[in-house]
């Protein structure tokens, strides 16, 4: 399965956020909407992540003063993205590889959904699920 397909069942909408939003902020949005992480966007194009991990470190390196700093200040940078076109797997490797639980799908310039490792978890279970179905009938003949 590819992203494009999990997208197209899952939905294309993002939370995001912009880099001089506090953090205090941002950490009552992803509360309110129990999501754990919102892109940050500058121009529209991705600047960053914000995820609950960030917000944590923050604060544990910086106080409760780091909730009125901007997101800006501790926000991951150096976002790694997807394309609609890999795969379950080659997503969730990234994700593995790089201890991260949501993942932006950028084609071109253009932001087109996000993932979670919930989102890729499930589609790799239902793949599975349905591999395995198929080896029955297979073997049943």
């Amino acid at each position: 399965m590819t992203v494009l397909r999990m997208l197209e069942q899952k939905g294309r909408d993002v939370f995001s956020v912009e880099p001089d939003n506090s953090v205090e902020q941002v950490a009552k949005i992803l509360a309110q909407k129990k999501i754990g992480a919102a892109l940050v966007l500058e121009g529209g194009k991705v600047a960053g992540i914000l995820s609950e991990r960030d917000i944590v470190r923050h604060v544990a390196a910086h106080g409760a003063m780091a909730l009125g700093q901007p997101v800006s200040k501790c926000m991951t940078k150096n976002v790694v993205s997807c394309s609609e076109h890999d795969s379950v797997d080659d997503v969730m490797e990234k994700m593995t590889q790089g201890r991260f639980r949501h993942i932006p799908v950028i084609e071109g310039d253009e932001l087109r959904g996000l993932l979670s490792i919930g989102d890729v978890v499930k589609r790799k279970i239902e793949l599975s699920v349905r591999d395995a179905e198929e080896l029955k009938r297979y073997i049943a003949g």
